[in-house]
């Protein structure tokens, strides 16, 4: 039985997942918890994911063959992974793909993606968009420095990025072809972001908002509660959340990043997706981001998002900080959750732990 709108993913069912990393190895743990089966297409002969799913496909993003018997023995299909070129999907029925891929297309593009949230109503911070070395000097003369210049596509945890405090910082930075986006700099007590999830009938639920904070851009802590700026700040970050998930009709779970300022909260960016910043809901809340994504694409009831403690705290184990797991393993407050991957790299997410109350 395929899913389309308005009906049910029965019990045994097959989901999709494209991409083949820990959040789809975390959602397909969490739909074998509801009686799915699980089915990963990603481009790698190795996927972390595939390890504990019922199916794995291994193609490129643009080959359309691949892609169309994938879809054929799935009956949902879902992301864990943002950059999934949308026009290859068209071969898959439109119907199948929960979020639907206009998601995709806001999300992979920063300019387009600024300039969408501000379209419902939000705050980005001031920028630009730099196609060519030659714009780059006037983008930085007209928005100010400090500054970052980002790639208008791909990047995460910090890759992608320059900072430009300095006029000469700006000297010898070749812009790609698809582009990039200069953004000034944004002063602010911390991060935040408001993650939610939105069902086939429309309902929208959200979970608390961590403080995030981050090394060498990588996501390395999360926090409950957060500061008393972010939840002066919460009802107009989840007024935005919410606009943009109704704007798209999204289906899902889908999480908006912010900066608290002391002029309100800075919109800063979203993914479509289950995101790193709610790992703690696996512990933490009555129903995490991964069932309630599940539920969701599935047509299934939402699950209460409420906190289980007043108090928790997430770790991102990074690099080799993962290796010991005898030593995590003996703190007794430690959820420990590796994601099966084998080489320890500098700035590589090897897992998280996840303590309560």
């Amino acid at each position: 039985m395929k899913v389309l709108e308005g009906t049910v993913l029965a019990s045994g069912a097959t989901i999709g997942i494209l991409g083949g990393g820990q959040l789809g190895r975390m959602l397909a743990m969490a739909a074998a918890q509801l009686g799915f089966r699980c089915h990963v297409y990603c481009p790698e002969d190795k996927s972390v994911a595939a390890q504990v799913c019922d199916g794995f496909t291994q193609g490129r993003w643009d080959d359309r063959d691949a892609l169309a018997q994938f879809a054929n023995v799935c009956d949902v299909i879902t992301y864990e992974f943002e950059n999934v070129p949308v026009e290859p999907l068209a071969v898959i029925p439109q119907g199948m793909l929960a979020p639907g891929t206009r998601a995709l297309e806001v999300a992979q593009d920063r300019v387009r993606e600024k300039r969408f949230v501000e379209d419902v109503g939000g705050h980005p911070a001031p920028f630009l968009s730099v196609d060519h070395d030659n714009e780059l000097a006037h983008a930085v003369d007209r928005i100010g420095r400090p500054g970052i210049l980002k790639t208008r596509r791909d990047g995460y945890d910090g890759k992608g990025q320059w900072s430009i405090a300095l006029a000469e910082d700006a000297q010898g930075i070749r812009i790609p072809a698809s582009g990039c986006v200069f953004e000034r700099m944004v002063r602010f007590e911390c991060e935040f972001s408001v993650i939610l999830v939105r069902g086939r009938d429309g309902e929208i639920r959200f979970w608390e908002s961590t403080r995030n904070r981050h090394a060498g851009g990588v996501l390395s802590h999360c926090e409950l509660p957060a500061p008393a700026i972010v939840s002066e700040q919460l009802e107009a970050a989840r007024t935005l959340a919410r606009k943009v998930a109704e704007a798209l009709d999204y289906i899902g779970v889908l999480t908006c990043e912010f900066f608290a300022t002391a002029d309100g909260p800075v919109f800063n960016e979203m993914a479509p997706r289950v995101h790193n910043s709610g790992h703690w809901t696996i512990e933490g809340a009555v129903t995490s981001q991964f069932e309630n994504h599940i539920r969701a694409i599935a047509g299934l009831p939402l699950g209460d998002t409420a906190c289980v403690a007043p108090k928790m705290v997430m770790d991102n184990l990074i690099g080799d900080d993962a290796l010991d797991l005898a030593r995590h393993l003996s703190d007794p407050a430690a959820h420990v959750h590796l994601y099966g991957k084998v080489e320890a790299r500098a700035g590589r997410k090897m897992g998280h732990i996840t303590r309560i109350g």
